[in-house]
């Protein structure tokens, strides 16, 4: 089951599973009616209505729409987080080009199949939640804590720049991706993975 990590700012935490599966349903409804309509037709009520619970159990949760389109890229987060983690560890001892490739690779498969996520993705492409929280950051700081022991560093600020350069230079440059063709132009992307790691490389083979 796929529930919220409680830094998500919920109205009301889910404490039952009954609770917890009700919020995995609206943000599953959330997800789908972004894909359908778009944030801006998005719609409290109609969330509830595709999840099949009273509206009142999406208040329970959220304030307003763009609370929830926040949660949502909260789990994107979480999600994206844990698919790297465990390819990383069927792949064993890697350096960071591979982890970088596993990244990169993941990026793209929940972009491409994830309902909602070219909408939110991390927080990034609608504006949802607060601004200043920097989803880039987020993202930054979650590659430093997972890949700095494999890199033989400290997660400190220094990794984390260097994260959060890659994490910017290869948002802008898939957003251009998907620009260009619906599935992510294929060059670009190439492009955009030789990029990454020529920087990389200068910043992390020392």
């Amino acid at each position: 089951m796929n529930g919220v990590p409680h830094a998500t700012p919920l109205r009301r935490a889910p404490v039952q599973r009954r609770s917890a599966e009700r919020l995995t349903r609206i943000l599953d409804a959330c997800a789908d009616l972004l894909d359908e309509v778009g944030y801006e037709e998005l719609s409290t009520r109609a969330v509830a209505e595709r999840a099949g619970v009273p509206i009142g159990s999406v208040y329970r949760f959220f304030g307003n729409k763009r609370q929830m389109a926040d949660a949502l890229a909260q789990r994107n987060l979480e999600r994206f987080t844990r698919r790297v983690t465990e390819r990383l560890a069927r792949a064993g001892e890697t350096g960071w080009r591979t982890a970088l490739d596993t990244v990169l690779d993941e990026y793209l498969a929940m972009k491409r199949t994830a309902p909602g996520f070219c909408l939110v993705d991390f927080g990034n492409q609608i504006p949802v939640g607060d601004r200043r929280a920097a989803p880039n950051h987020r993202v930054a700081d979650r590659l430093a804590e997972l890949l700095a022991g494999s890199l033989g560093r400290r997660p400190d600020d220094d990794l984390r720049r260097v994260f959060l350069v890659a994490v910017e230079t290869a948002d802008t440059l898939v957003q251009l991706a998907f620009r260009v063709a619906p599935d992510g132009d294929p060059k670009i992307i190439a492009e955009a993975r030789e990029l990454l790691r020529a920087y990389l490389g200068r910043a992390l083979d020392q």
